[in-house]
């Protein structure tokens, strides 16, 4: 079952409270407005359910208790505008004026100490980014498309790759059912022989490239080749999209199609993310999809907003890669 916590109307009323006192604009000044959030926690201004339920959250990670987590409930900015589909970043910075929605996520980094991350080369290097259907993605294999997704980690060919994801419900239509699925890496090493994990944890298979990725920088195809499963339970792999190098022996094929399978039949936790939930869950230790159950109106179901933040397991995962970062700022990485 999926850990979760619903505030009460209070609670979120007083969270949005605090987190309108934040002054800092987050996608000019994002060093200056997460010291500015950070100063929320080191004040005391937190209210003492959010700090309760990040706790609970951040010790079920380190346990490995649990790998996903919800917050319902969670307070949102008063006006959220409609964002025009074809340039939806430009159209936010237009119409978006209040950031209660990015200090909530910032804070709930802070609180559960996993530093947020951003690619320089993706929507201007923000830390704060939009899960939304854009007209030039549409039918595509990519998160900004209006289609489902098959079990993935984001950005999985890419070197440097975020630990945990977090979505934050912005506009959810309520006629339209659109799940986020969730499976371990620990659960499905359990469905496998211990040949084929071996045979899983070798440089055997590549990765390529998702379609946003290759248009922001042409030079990018596919990966190097890697393993699928590495350290404990972490698990690199797009269904459908990873598969076998060529110089791979024949053994990867079969531990392939046994992973494929496993994925099938494992249990996974489903999330219906709605107006106001955060659904939080491992990037590297378990995959994710989307899921399109019932859509009754596919103009307003693509107009489902999400606000997603990237994050680093701790600080000392985000120290490894301190000689990435781009302009200065701490956390936003290269390709």
């Amino acid at each position: 079952m999926l850990p979760s916590h619903v505030f009460t109307d209070v609670e979120r009323d007083e969270l949005r409270t605090v987190l309108g006192t934040v002054g800092t604009h987050p996608y000019r000044d994002p060093i200056g407005f997460s010291q500015e959030v950070a100063g929320l926690v080191d004040r005391g201004d937190v209210p003492a359910a959010l700090v309760d339920a990040a706790e609970r959250t951040r010790k079920d990670r380190t346990s490995g208790t649990a790998f996903a987590h919800a917050l319902r409930n969670c307070p949102l900015d008063e006006d959220i505008p409609l964002l025009d589909q074809e340039d939806p970043l430009t159209d936010k910075y237009a119409k978006k004026h209040t950031y209660v929605s990015e200090a909530f996520l910032q804070l709930f980094g802070h609180l559960v100490r996993t530093p947020l991350m951003s690619y320089g080369t993706r929507f201007n290097g923000d830390f704060f980014i939009d899960v939304i259907a854009i007209n030039r993605y549409v039918g595509k294999a990519t998160g900004y498309s209006d289609g489902e997704l098959a079990f993935h980690n984001d950005r999985t060919a890419h070197p440097v790759r975020a630990d945990y994801i977090t979505l934050l419900g912005m506009r959810c239509p309520e006629g339209d059912l659109t799940y986020t699925s969730f499976v371990s890496g620990l659960t499905l090493l359990e469905m496998l022989s211990e040949l084929e994990q071996k045979t899983l944890r070798e440089w055997y298979f590549y990765t390529p490239f998702d379609v946003m990725s290759k248009d922001n920088n042409k030079s990018l195809s596919v990966s190097d080749n890697h393993p699928i499963f590495y350290d404990d339970s972490s698990v690199r792999y797009v269904d459908t999209q990873t598969t076998v190098a060529p110089d791979a022996p024949p053994e990867a094929k079969d531990a392939l199609i046994a992973l494929k399978n496993a994925l099938v039949r494992a249990p996974k936790a489903r999330h219906r993310i709605l107006e106001g939930d955060l659904f939080t869950f491992a990037n590297q230790d378990g995959l994710h999809s989307r899921e399109h159950i019932e859509i009754n109106d596919p103009a307003r179901a693509r107009t489902r907003w999400l606000m997603k933040t990237y994050a680093f397991r701790d600080r000392a995962a985000a120290d490894r890669f301190a000689d990435r970062w781009m302009d200065g700022v701490p956390g936003r990485v290269g390709d």
